[in-house]
Formats: C-alpha cells, structure tokens, sequence
C-alpha cells in the first residue's frame, strides 16, 4: 500500500492541480460548471490513457514503436513549456489561450500541453515500473482524478468568492501566475539540459 500511495504522490505532485488551475483561468471564468466539469473530466480521461499507455508500455514505446529517443522527447517537451512560461511571464493568464486553440478543442488542448508533459510522462513510466499494470494504472488513474477532483472544487470557490472580490482575486491569479511561470521556465530549461546531455551521452 505504500509503494502504491508513493506512485500516487509522485504523479499527483507533478500534475500540481493549484497551478494548472492558474493556467485556466480564462476557462473557469468564462465556462459554466457544468461545461467546465464535463470539459476537465474529460481531458482527465485523456491524460489517464496516454499515462497507463506509457506506465505499461514504458521505454518500449520510445525503443520499438517511437523512432526517436526518450532525450528528444525531453527537449521538445522542455521547448514547450518554456515557450508557455515565456507567454506567461509577458501576458499573464491570457496567454495560454494561444497555445490552446478554439473552445471546442478544450479538452484535447487542456490535456496536451496541460496535463501531458516530459515530467508526468516520466513518472508514468516509472509507476510502470514499480507495479504490475493493473496496479499501475490504478495508481495512475487515481492521482489524475484526483487532481481533476481538486480543480472543480477550486472552480467552485473561484465563482463563490469572485462576485464578491473579483479585484482581489484577479491581482492574486496575476502575481501567483507571473510567479509560476519563473518556476515553469526553471523546470523547462532543465528539461532541455537534461536531453541534451542524454543524447551527449550516445556519442
């Protein structure tokens, strides 16, 4: 049980529902709940798929299916998400509607770059590692809805409070995304370094 609740831990930690919460803000201002639970539920089931693919297939899909390395999967994924710290830092909240698309994507959009990245992709494949895949993707499975759990009852205090403080709450999503981003943009670069030497590796 307790290897179980570590897989859990480490997945639910990486998907950090506080600050992908921040990232949609545009989205739980502007979509009803009932629309945003529905949208968010199912970039949930997206992401759970894509996490037990890899924490059952693990490096196989980079060694056999994919014909790249694991190493350039890190550097364009840290690429990405420098690119939406980058946004961050200059447009606030706003700017990871560009890299989203039109609201009838929302779901794919939220689940690619949102929740699927180099970091929850590697903890996949290490839950993958840890447990047989019945054990793997319940881990997997739990920590993702969870998280997206946690987020509508974010959305749900988001429209209490804000009628009342919507000034107070705007300053807040501003600094604590501006904030984030600089963590975002760290994380990102070390990505990047890390393929990097991963693939200086191979020669």
């Amino acid at each position: 049980m307790s290897e179980f609740l570590s897989s859990f831990a480490l997945l639910f930690v990486l998907l950090n529902p506080f600050l992908v919460i921040i990232y949609l803000v545009d989205v739980v201002e502007k979509l009803e709940r009932s629309n945003f639970n529905r949208v968010l539920w199912r970039a949930g089931l997206i992401a759970g798929v894509v996490f037990c693919s890899f924490g059952v297939l693990g490096d196989a899909i980079f060694s056999n299916i994919v014909p790249a390395q694991f190493a350039s999967f890190q550097i364009f994924g840290g690429v990405v998400f420098l690119l939406i710290g980058v946004q961050f830092v200059f447009r606030g909240p706003t700017a990871i509607e560009l890299l989203r698309g039109e609201s009838e994507h929302l779901a794919g959009a939220i689940a690619m770059p949102v929740l699927i990245g180099p970091g929850t992709i590697s903890a996949s494949v290490i839950v993958g590692e840890r447990h047989d895949p019945l054990t793997a993707c319940a881990a997997i499975f739990a920590a993702v809805a969870a998280s997206v759990a946690l987020m509508l009852v974010l959305k749900f205090a988001h429209d209490y409070v804000r009628p009342r403080n919507a000034a107070l709450i705007d300053r807040y999503i501003e600094i604590t995304g501006r904030v984030a981003s600089l963590y975002v943009g760290t994380v990102s670069v070390e990505m990047i370094m890390q393929g990097v030497r991963s693939w200086a590796e191979l020669f």
